[in-house]
C-alpha cells in the first residue's frame, strides 16, 4: 500500500474534504497539522513545492492539493497511486 502525508491545517476546509475522500477509499495517511509542528509556509514549499494547503505526498511524490486528489481520483489514476504505479 502507498505511503500517504497530508499537511494540513485545522482550519482548512479542504483539508477536511481531502481527510474524507481519503478516508471514502479505505485508506490509512499521516497527517502533519503544519501549525502544531511550527512547519512555515516556505518550508512546506521547500518539502512540497506548494505553500498552501493542504498539500498531499503519496510515495514521496507531491500530487498538490484536495482539487488534485479530487481529479485523480475521478479519473481513476488515484487508484492506480495507491496501488504503487505511475498514472499513466
Amino acid at each position: 500500500m502507498a505511503q500517504i502525508r497530508l499537511y494540513v491545517t485545522t482550519w482548512c476546509p479542504y483539508c477536511s474534504l481531502a481527510r474524507n475522500l481519503l478516508k471514502s477509499l479505505g485508506v490509512k495517511w499521516e497527517e502533519i497539522d503544519i501549525q502544531r509542528e511550527g512547519i512555515s509556509r516556505a518550508q512546506l514549499a521547500d518539502l512540497t513545492g506548494r505553500f498552501t494547503v493542504p498539500q498531499i505526498m503519496i510515495n514521496d511524490q507531491p500530487i498538490g492539493g484536495y482539487t488534485e486528489l479530487y481529479e485523480l481520483q475521478q479519473s481513476g489514476r488515484l487508484e492506480m497511486l495507491l496501488q504503487g504505479s505511475p498514472p499513466p
